[in-house]
């Protein structure tokens, strides 16, 4: 059996479907997912961007010229169907190890096994390794000889971005692909497919599905084809046979076998930065709806409250600031809020906080004043006090004269007096004209021009009296 020799023993069981006569029906276990898998590349759904015709992978994989690659993006995208469908097309020996469960001992046997294959029948080996960012580094290390000297070809998949998680010399040494979430119409297309598949999927049994339901399962996987042809399996099993013979999947049913929406959300990897990057991103484009969105979406998979209030109290400061100054007062509250009651409860405090800052006047002036300070401070000549401005106590002022000459700001006329604060002309803070700042930057603009009067006042002196 051609299918099983190319997949491994161990792999039989998986595929026993693909590779069983067509009037043989399968008789092992597996999910409709894995019967289900594509065959070919014609076969396969979605990922229109890297395999349409014409494509750098597909040309690749006509012409039998991959070295190796990576597969990232989230679960039920079909990685682990490419990395077969290119076994296949290919004619390699196909080895799966995971980065779950697999250890350096198997590795080292596959790669053994893939060096004496290469010898002595002149066949490449395809290591698939499924969860790769789960090696550790000394673990992938193993792979890199083998790799280099092209021993193995390796795909690796992994849900989380291989430029972080995975060793760098060995994404140098790899063509990455990011595969996407397939459509809703892609998942349909595969629904629609397995009902009618009477070898592999359920066209065996007799089956009525509301296009409806479909259109459910399709919307809550959420682009995870596993997650939609596994719930229609369920609820192809799990609901009893009409008076006419049928099984009849309705909405409900749909809704009751999918159960709650799973969103693709991983706490330390690209869809817990990239949502919070959006969420902060709305705050600052004043698009509440969006910031509610993200929002919801964190809430809904389980994001600690304190990593969104802390992201909001940064976003008061930079993109808000002194436009608004209660912006900054209101998301401390709703951090305060957060910490002491926690989910659910928080969501009401936060969406409030997040409401307001993304509704507030905005304004970075704050935020780009002390950075324009710091990188003087940098690469800047270091200014030293004014002695005016030194400390003034008993013993300094009498033996060294420090603080002579410094003026008390309250004790003149609304309570300012120009002198030198830093002993040179420097401008780092810009105030903008949005809400509140607009009367900060009339204050600052009176308060420089008087600083500009003494200063040119004491330049003119000086060249007097040199």
């Amino acid at each position: 059996m051609a299918q099983v020799e190319l997949f491994g023993a161990k792999s039989k069981a998986r595929d026993e479907s693909e590779s069983a006569p067509a009037e043989v029906r399968p008789t092992t276990p597996a999910p409709l997912a894995a019967r289900m898998r594509p065959r070919s590349i014609d076969e396969y759904a979605g990922q229109s961007h890297i395999l349409a015709p014409g494509t750098l992978l597909r040309r690749s994989i006509e012409a039998d010229r991959l070295q190796s690659l990576i597969f990232y993006g989230p679960p039920g995208t079909g990685k682990t169907s490419l990395a077969q469908i290119i076994a296949r097309q290919t004619k390699c020996k196909f080895e799966r190890l995971s980065g779950v469960e697999s250890n350096v001992a198997d590795m080292r046997r596959v790669l053994s096994g893939a060096a004496n294959r290469l010898e002595n029948t002149g066949q490449t080996t395809i290591l698939f390794i499924d969860e790769i960012h789960r090696f550790n580094k000394s673990q992938q290390d193993v792979l890199l000889p083998d790799v280099e000297s092209g021993v193995i070809r390796l795909i690796g998949a992994t849900t989380h971005n291989p430029f972080f998680f995975v060793n760098s010399p060995l994404v140098s040494r790899s063509q990455i692909f990011e595969l996407k979430p397939l459509t809703e119409d892609e998942i349909r297309e595969l629904l629609n497919r397995a009902l009618a598949d009477d070898q592999r999927g359920l066209g065996h049994m007799k089956i009525r599905a509301d296009d409806g339901a479909l259109a459910h399962l399709a919307r809550i996987s959420d682009g995870d084809a596993r997650k939609a042809l596994n719930s229609l399996e369920i609820a192809a099993l799990t609901t009893p046979a009409g008076k006419d013979g049928f099984i009849h999947i309705s909405l409900a049913v749909a809704e009751e076998c999918i159960q709650k929406k799973a969103v693709v959300y991983d706490g330390d990897g690209d869809a817990h930065y990239d949502t919070i990057s959006a969420f902060i991103k709305s705050i600052r484009g004043s698009d509440v709806d969006a910031a509610l969105y993200w929002l919801a979406k964190m809430i809904h998979a389980g994001e600690d409250p304190r990593f969104i209030t802390r992201r909001m109290l940064i976003s008061a400061a930079e993109d808000i600031g002194l436009a608004d100054p209660m912006a900054l007062v209101l998301a401390n509250a709703a951090h305060n809020a957060a910490e002491f009651v926690g989910w659910p409860e928080a969501r009401i405090p936060i969406a409030e906080a997040v409401i307001y800052l993304a509704t507030a006047h905005k304004s970075n002036s704050a935020y780009l004043a002390i950075d324009a300070a710091l990188d003087d401070v940098r690469n800047g000549r270091t200014l030293a006090v004014p002695e005016h401005l030194r400390d003034g106590g008993k013993a300094a002022k009498k033996r060294l004269g420090r603080g002579d000459g410094y003026e008390y700001a309250h004790a003149h006329e609304g309570h300012f007096v120009a002198q030198d604060y830093l002993g040179a002309a420097r401008r780092y803070y810009e105030a903008t004209e949005q809400g509140t700042e607009k009367k900060i930057k009339e204050r600052v603009a009176f308060w420089r021009a008087k600083l500009d009067e003494v200063r040119a006042e004491r330049s003119q002196t000086k060249s007097e009296n040199p």
